[in-house]
């Protein structure tokens, strides 16, 4: 973007400066005047060096520009790389909680086997009681019976004994126990 004087001498041939009429290169032409304005400003310029600053500020612009860009690209990329990492935690975490729930799923099963295995112990515990107490029970009312049987039998005796006994039988018995009792103490 540099112009230099060559340049702006190029320029002139096709300005309308030529068709005005009259002599160009006089003072009362305006055409002339803004000729000679327009190279003396582009002259103060390029004296200046307003286009080498120009070019300067473009550049340091552009240079700007450019390291605004890096940095957007590096933020970017470290941004990129947060998810990354975030996306891997969430990741971890999510396996981490799938492993809990399946740990305790399983734990509750194993929980839910040994209470219906506590459960079945119960109950066949109730159930070995309960034989007990009905083998006990019939124990009892069988000995009962047989008790209740010795006393009938033992009364029956009695009354057939009674009828049947005389005074003389019982005399004999008696002489008969005193015997045998003699007999085992000696």
């Amino acid at each position: 973007m540099r112009m230099t004087i060559a340049t702006a001498f190029a320029l002139l041939p096709a300005s309308p400066a030529l068709a005005a009429k009259g002599p160009f290169f006089s003072l009362s032409n305006t055409d002339f005047v803004v000729l000679l304005a327009f190279i003396v400003f582009i002259a103060i310029l390029l004296y200046f060096k307003v286009p080498t600053r120009v070019n300067g500020m473009l550049d340091k612009r552009a240079q700007d520009i450019k390291s605004e860009l890096d940095e957007a690209r590096a933020l970017r990329e470290e941004a990129q790389t947060l998810l990354a990492g975030y996306e891997r935690k969430q990741k971890d975490v999510q396996e981490q909680s799938d492993r809990i729930v399946k740990h305790a799923k399983a734990e509750a099963e194993a929980a839910a086997e040994q209470a219906r295995k506590d459960l079945e112990v119960s109950i066949e515990r109730r159930k070995q009681a309960a034989q007990e107490q009905i083998a006990s029970a019939e124990a009892n009312a069988v000995k009962e019976v047989r008790d209740r049987a010795i006393s009938v039998a033992v009364a029956a005796a009695k009354d057939v004994i009674a009828k049947q006994m005389t005074a003389e039988k019982a005399n004999a018995l008696i002489d008969e126990s005193i015997d045998k009792v003699d007999a085992k103490l000696h």
